[in-house]
């Protein structure tokens, strides 16, 4: 296990010491973005009179949790200090029997008095029970602290908990004049290349953090796309065609579906969390017109194509911004209006 030197970390003056610590909480959950997924991402930090006596993450899916190597990590000669110290943690304990226990139950045996918790996990078996157990132990809890970061942080999870369905990104690559490739229709004629020896790396470290990526039928018949992550580290994700497709045209590892519920539906059921859309036009038109997706990039090309086949079109009001990687121009669109809705116990939580 990592060791980190328990040194005093000096508060940032615009934050109070309850959002510093949380954010440290953040910082450690990333250092699980291989392992984690499909469970989310958490941070766990015990602090005693401004110092850090114990810290972990969630390194792997089935391993044990963020709260579990924090505790574990405080040296014998710090272990009583635990009544006095606070626990900070990103998302809210769990409370159920899973590959590991409850850590709402490790943390009453700590003796710890105090939890700070960034946001209550919205899946069926916690939500708001972890927080409930400690109270009842007489544990002052704290909930809500950076609670917009906190759940920024594990988007996929909670928008797969919440909604019943992926999370779903949108991307396409534009050139200069608005267009996304030239008219084509026929796959002897290759498509028009937009991104770039170093975006493409971009582009591929996206999938990486997809656990499945879509194309539409006639972007499978033009393009015979690979689909994987040959240009970054990680595991392919899942191959999803949308569109009716003919017996023995569909190449090895695709999965096809007819419309988008059915594929949405079908990848939620078995605890696919994440969605990458990248085309062709229509496809990703179909997916903004019935306001199906949390967010869009587009990778600005600076070559110019004349005519061809037009880039989707966002709704008007949608919050943007640009972004540059690996030599390129993005524009990163976030779909803040899709509110919340009330979804059954989907897949398999172990956090």
């Amino acid at each position: 296990m990592q060791k980190y030197e328990n040194t005093p970390i000096q508060p940032t003056p615009t934050l109070t010491d309850d959002e510093q610590w949380m954010r440290r909480c953040l910082w450690l959950a990333r250092q699980g973005v291989a392992g984690a997924p499909p469970n989310p991402m958490v941070g766990a930090v015990v602090v005693c009179e401004g110092r850090i006596i114990g810290e972990g993450y969630h390194r792997r899916c089935g391993g044990p949790h963020a709260e579990v190597f924090a505790i574990e990590s405080v040296k014998p000669a710090d272990r009583q200090l635990l009544p006095q110290s606070t626990l900070y943690v990103c998302l809210e304990p769990c409370a159920h029997y899973g590959h590991t226990p409850p850590c709402a139950e490790l943390i009453v045996r700590s003796g710890i008095k105090r939890v700070v918790v960034g946001c209550i996990d919205p899946f069926a078996r916690v939500s708001g029970r972890g927080i409930d157990i400690m109270r009842r132990a007489g544990i002052e809890v704290v909930v809500g602290v950076l609670e917009k970061e906190c759940r920024a942080l594990n988007r996929r999870f909670i928008t797969h908990q919440t909604k019943g369905r992926p999370f779903i990104t949108l991307k396409w690559a534009a050139s200069a004049d608005g267009f996304i490739d030239a008219w084509r229709d026929n796959a002897d004629t290759p498509p028009e290349r937009l991104s770039t020896d170093l975006s493409i790396i971009r582009v591929h470290q996206l999938r990486a953090r997809h656990q499945a990526i879509l194309v539409g039928h006639h972007t499978l018949q033009l393009d015979r796309p690979k689909l994987t992550v040959r240009h970054w580290h990680g595991q392919d994700p899942v191959k999803v065609v949308l569109g009716r497709v003919e017996e023995g045209e569909l190449p090895a590892g695709f999965r096809a579906f007819a419309d988008i519920p059915t594929a949405l539906k079908s990848l939620a059921r078995e605890g696919v969390q994440s969605l990458l859309v990248e085309g062709g036009s229509q496809t990703l038109q179909a997916f903004i017109d019935c306001g199906l997706w949390d967010e869009a990039y587009e990778e600005l090309s600076e070559r110019v194509l004349g005519s061809g086949v037009p880039i989707p079109r966002m709704p008007v009001g949608v919050v943007r911004h640009t972004e540059q990687a690996w030599g390129a121009h993005f524009i990163h669109w976030e779909n803040t209006d899709n509110g919340e809705e009330e979804g059954d116990e989907k897949g398999e939580n172990d956090n």
